[in-house]
């Protein structure tokens, strides 16, 4: 009997850490607590105005200042040399990283991509905040987002919201160009951040 009930508690154990490793949780945000948006074109809102990017909407959902710090054409290389400044200047509680677009347009190795995203994370992880990695799909027919970004996500217990850009960028009525949401597509997004978050823990 005690066997068994050792390894009742056993299975009991693995499953709990599986469904912790499944869906890692965020500390709730305070009232005052900032957000920074940190990506490239699709976090600065191209195809759309600064008002509906996706950034400005999760804001006016969600009732916190939300910094759009968004930079067309970055890579996750760029994004690692402006990261420490943004984190100085506004002191996030939480950070949204959204890159790896441009790299792979630029055919950048995915192990370099994967390696700087993670470097990207250590970064805000060492000041304090949090992290929210979004996945975006490779430019190519019904690319879906690589798997680099499910293994960093896994491996540094990370929440990973990897669909909601792919399912934008796939559908035209979402769209300001091949590659760029346009005012729609950035509330779809906007509004998928919003549930994500709750769903976390953060809001």
């Amino acid at each position: 009997m005690q066997a068994a009930q050792r390894y009742l508690f056993a299975l009991v154990a693995v499953l709990v850490l599986a469904a912790c490793g499944r869906a890692p949780t965020l500390p709730k945000l305070g009232p005052h607590d900032v957000i920074v948006a940190f990506g490239d074109s699709l976090t600065r809102g191209t195809g759309a105005s600064e008002e509906t990017a996706y950034p400005a909407v999760l804001a006016s959902l969600t009732g916190h200042t939300i910094v759009n710090a968004g930079v067309p054409g970055d890579t996750t290389a760029s994004g690692l040399q402006r990261l420490p400044g943004v984190l100085a200047e506004y002191r996030p509680r939480l950070v949204l990283l959204c890159l790896g677009g441009n790299d792979m347009l630029r055919q950048v190795p995915a192990s370099m991509i994967e390696n700087n995203l993670r470097l990207l994370v250590q970064t805000i992880r060492a000041s304090g905040a949090e992290v929210v990695l979004i996945g975006v799909p490779e430019p190519r027919l019904f690319g879906g987002a690589p798997a680099f970004y499910a293994r960093v996500a896994e491996d540094m217990k990370l929440p990973l919201e990897d669909d909601v850009f792919n399912q934008v960028l796939r559908d035209n009525r979402l769209k300001s160009d091949p590659i760029h949401a346009n005012a729609a597509g950035y509330r779809v997004v906007a509004e998928r951040l919003n549930g994500f978050l709750h769903e976390a823990g953060a809001l």
